[in-house]
C-alpha cells in the first residue's frame, strides 16, 4: 500500500498561503481584458473608408426607400410638354423623355436594386452557411457530396442559365432574387466549409462532444459563432455582386420589365444616348450604382480588418 506524500513538501498552494489580491488587480484585468465585439468595433471604426461607406449606404437606402415621401415628384409623374432636358434646378438630374424628373425615377429604381441586393445576399448566405457548415462538420461522404454539388454549379455558365430561367419563370423582383439566390451560394459554402474544418478539432468542441451535446447545437453554439467574421465580408460582396448581376440583366433586357424599374433597367433604356444632350440620363443612374457597389466594397474590407485577429488594436 502506497501513502500520499507530505502536501507541506509539494509546495502546492491553497487558499490558506495563497497571497491576497492586490486591490484593484480584478478591475485592472477588466479593464484590459475587452469583448471580441469590443474589438471588432475598435477596429472597425479605424477603418475611415469603411466608415464612411457605411454612413453613405445608409443614408443611400434611407432616401430610396423614403422616396415616397422624399421624392419631389410622384412616381412616373410625366409632363410631355418639356420632354428630355439636363439637370436644373426644379430637376436636378433632369428629365427623360416623358418628362419625368430623373431624380425622383432614381430613388424608386433604388428600391428595387437595393431590394434585390439585400435578399440575395441574405438567402444565399443562408444556403452557403448551412451546406458548408454540413460538410465541413460531417465530413466524408456528406463532405464529397455538397462539394461536387458545389462545384457543378461554379461551373454553370451562370449569365446563361439566369437567362434562360427568367424567361421561363418571369422577370419580377422576387424571381429575380429566388433565381439569383440558387446561384450564388457556392463561394460562401467554401468559405464556411473551410472555416469549420479549421475549428471543428478544437479543444472546446471536443469537451462540448464528450458533454453530449448534439451536432446541431455544436455546429449553431460553438462552430458557427467562430465563422461570423468570414460569413459576414461575403455577405458583404454577395450584395455587391447581386446589384451588378441584375443590371448586366436589365441592361441585357432580361431584368425587371416597365412598369418596375432598377438602375440597371434605366441603364439600358439610355443606351443609346451616350455622346449626346441626353447623356445624363446614363450619368446618374450608373453613378448611382457605382457608389452603391464601392460602398459595399469598402465595408466588406473594414469587416475583414476588423474581424482580423493579426489587426493592430
Amino acid at each position: 500500500m502506497t501513502t500520499l506524500p507530505n502536501r507541506e513538501l509539494l509546495d502546492v498552494p491553497t487558499e490558506e498561503n495563497l497571497p491576497p489580491p492586490t486591490p484593484g488587480e480584478f478591475a485592472d484585468e477588466a479593464t484590459v481584458i475587452r469583448s471580441q465585439w469590443q474589438l471588432f468595433w475598435r477596429r472597425f471604426l479605424r477603418h475611415r473608408m469603411a466608415v464612411i461607406s457605411s454612413l453613405v449606404l445608409v443614408l443611400l437606402v434611407f432616401v430610396c426607400f423614403s422616396a415616397s415621401w422624399l421624392a419631389p415628384f410622384p412616381k412616373d409623374h410625366q409632363n410631355l410638354t418639356i420632354g428630355a432636358t439636363g439637370p436644373s434646378m426644379k430637376h436636378w438630374f433632369g428629365t427623360d423623355d416623358l418628362g419625368r424628373d430623373q431624380l425622383t425615377e432614381i430613388m424608386f429604381a433604388g428600391q428595387i436594386s437595393l431590394k434585390i441586393g439585400l435578399a440575395v445576399a441574405v438567402i444565399s448566405t443562408l444556403i452557403g452557411t448551412v451546406l458548408g457548415a454540413l460538410a465541413g462538420y460531417f465530413s466524408r461522404w456528406t463532405d464529397q457530396l455538397l462539394m461536387r454539388a458545389t462545384d457543378l454549379f461554379l461551373v454553370v455558365p451562370a449569365i446563361a442559365i439566369l437567362a434562360i430561367a427568367i424567361k421561363k419563370f418571369g422577370n419580377s423582383a422576387s424571381t429575380i432574387i429566388l433565381i439569383l439566390a440558387a446561384l450564388g451560394w457556392m463561394y460562401i459554402a467554401r468559405v464556411v466549409r473551410s472555416q469549420i474544418l479549421s475549428v471543428k478539432e478544437k479543444e472546446y468542441v471536443e469537451a462540448a462532444r464528450a458533454s453530449g451535446a448534439s451536432s446541431a447545437r455544436i455546429i449553431v453554439r460553438h462552430l458557427l459563432p467562430n465563422t461570423i467574421g468570414p460569413i459576414l465580408v461575403n455577405a458583404t460582396l454577395a450584395i455587391a455582386a447581386a446589384i451588378i448581376t441584375e443590371s448586366t440583366l436589365s441592361f441585357l433586357g432580361f431584368g425587371v420589365q416597365p412598369p418596375t424599374t432598377s438602375w440597371g433597367r434605366m441603364l439600358a433604356d439610355a443606351e443609346g444616348y451616350v455622346g449626346t444632350a441626353k447623356a445624363h440620363l446614363l450619368y446618374f443612374p450608373g453613378l448611382a450604382l457605382l457608389i452603391t457597389v464601392l460602398c459595399v466594397n469598402f465595408i466588406g474590407d473594414g469587416l475583414r480588418d476588423a474581424f482580423d485577429p493579426q489587426s493592430v488594436r
